[in-house]
């Protein structure tokens, strides 16, 4: 009895110790098979970390001395002083040689104002987004202002079809007044029209336009003339209404025809992009036709010196120039479009994604990220971005 209760143990031990291995062998296969952080150095040094970058206001920027700041280097600093990690700066000329440096090994994070996209998902692996972005369209400062024209304006105004109209209008409806004041007046002891047609028809005339803008060139007599006056004075306050009017109209639409309010506007406008960026992509994809510089400063360039419409870029990098650099000189136009996010590029499978995301997630926690951000950008964008 007692030997059949040790062998029943024995055999419940036995069945125990195989279900444990079942239930720790899954979780030991896959710490396995993840890839460990960066290890430290031998001599307990921090480990190192390449990181690609280029110079794009206000994510990357290089100071007088040399070392780096801005936006995207204050976030990345702050999570490689929390990962134990040490910086070595790659400097690269754009977007596409950052793509390369991590593609073909040569540093281990992107870090800048880089788009994340499905086409770029299928070669990298991406951090959490650093930044909700999107594009956005500024024009010269001179193109928002009224439109008042100058003397080639005036006289375009002066020979339009309108003021054409119009002045037709005026001379139509005066002949019928004008020749009632001629045909009175001429009868008059002392006349103030000619009792010959020629010209008395002419002063008549006169009369009749200079009553419609307020400037009589001669003064009614007769009875039947002051009340024809007194009719046609209101006559002329409901012509001038409308004529102004009209007027006012067609300044309005020269001025919105040529104001530029979206990526609709810009067809068949002089638009500047850089090369190689989502920017380039999205006017490709809409049919504009745009001039792609190798730099935002190239852009900047036509836009200031070659009498170009329109830039259009990633929209934080425009906001900062036209606050700062750009002050007086470019104003943004329209909403922010092609809403897109920005962050950190890493090689496929990169050990190092893993710690990068968790100091974002805690950086947004604490309230890091938005103090970097507020520095950067302001409050009213910090704010929104903690939000959610």
């Amino acid at each position: 009895m007692i030997g059949v209760l040790i062998r029943r143990c024995v055999g419940l031990a036995a069945v125990a110790v195989v279900l444990s291995w079942l239930a720790v062998a899954p979780v030991v296969a896959a710490s396995a098979s993840a890839q460990p952080v960066p290890p430290p150095e031998p001599d307990g040094t921090a480990q190192p970390v390449s990181v690609a970058v280029h110079p794009l206001d206000p994510f990357v920027m290089r100071t007088s001395s040399g070392e780096f700041t801005g936006f995207s280097v204050d976030l990345w600093d702050e999570i490689a002083q929390r990962a134990g990690w040490t910086s070595d700066y790659l400097v690269t000329d754009d977007v596409r040689g950052q793509l390369a440096a991590v593609a073909d090994g040569s540093a281990d994070v992107a870090v800048g104002g880089i788009s994340l996209t499905s086409e770029r998902e299928r070669v990298f692996d991406f951090s959490q987004p650093t930044l909700d972005a999107g594009l956005q369209i500024i024009v010269p400062v001179q193109d928002t202002r009224p439109a008042v024209p100058g003397l080639g304006g005036y006289l375009d105004l002066l020979l339009s079809r309108t003021m054409l109209v119009w002045l037709s209008a005026a001379v139509v409806i005066s002949v019928l007044p004008a020749h009632i004041f001629w045909l009175v007046e001429r009868r008059s002891a002392r006349p103030e029209v000619s009792r010959a047609y020629f010209p008395g028809i002419f002063q008549a005339f006169g009369w009749g336009i200079g009553s419609l803008v307020g400037r009589q060139s001669s003064t009614a007599t007769q009875t039947i003339t002051k009340v024809l006056a007194i009719l046609w004075g209101f006559a002329a306050i409901v012509f001038v209404s409308f004529y102004s009017a009209s007027l006012s109209a067609t300044l309005t639409v020269a001025k919105l025809d040529a104001k530029i309010n979206g990526p609709a506007d810009l067809y068949e406008k002089s638009v500047a992009t850089v090369a190689g960026t989502t920017a380039a992509e999205f006017l490709r994809a809409m049919g504009i036709e745009a001039t792609e510089t190798s730099t935002i400063e190239g852009s900047y360039h036509l836009l200031r010196e070659e009498g170009y419409d329109a830039v259009v870029f990633d929209a934080p990098v425009l906001r900062y120039y036209v606050a700062h650099r750009g002050e007086g000189v470019a104003v943004t136009a329209g909403p922010v479009f092609q809403d897109e996010n920005q962050g950190f590029v890493l090689s496929t499978n990169s050990a190092l994604r893993k710690p990068i995301n968790q100091a974002l997630f805690r950086m947004r926690e604490d309230g890091t990220y938005n103090l970097i951000k507020e520095k950067w950008f302001g409050d009213d964008v910090a704010t929104a971005a903690g939000a959610g």
